[in-house]
């Protein structure tokens, strides 16, 4: 599991000092992005190699809002890896109470930037990813 903690910024909000709900989307994207940094998947150099990664699907319940100057931590974790595919859980939560805002999931596929097709990437080129995934599997039951 990764774990991103950041504070709401006042830009984030809307006129009553809550979250816009489109924002989460852009933290899911920065644990998400982090998440791969960790298992040595920069984007960057996957885009070099032809590769993006695109987000296909996405499913968000919003339980509770976050507001200005809230202090959250977004949890991300891997349900699901293989050679085109990862699948993505997040929890936002107030630091301050520990409640959950948000539940969240996110599938995205390696993909040829040429063609825009699914690639099929080399084990050994995600063998961290994979190895964080079946860890996550075993020890997150959120």
């Amino acid at each position: 599991m990764y774990e991103l903690k950041r504070r709401v910024r006042f830009y984030e909000t809307d006129g009553m000092r809550v979250v816009y709900h489109g924002n989460y989307l852009n933290w899911l994207e920065e644990a998400r992005v982090e998440y791969l940094r960790t298992a040595h998947i920069v984007l960057d150099d996957w885009m070099d190699m032809g590769i993006v990664f695109p987000i296909v699907e996405v499913h968000v319940k919003y339980l509770q809002s976050a507001r200005y100057d809230d202090d959250v931590t977004v949890r991300t974790w891997l349900t699901h890896a293989d050679r085109a595919k990862l699948v993505f859980q997040y929890e936002i939560v107030r630091d301050a109470t520990g409640e959950v805002l948000v539940k969240a999931e996110t599938t995205g596929t390696f993909t040829r930037m040429d063609n825009g097709r699914i690639a099929r990437v080399p084990k050994e080129q995600i063998a961290e990813l994979l190895r964080m995934s079946a860890e996550d599997q075993a020890n997150y039951h959120g």
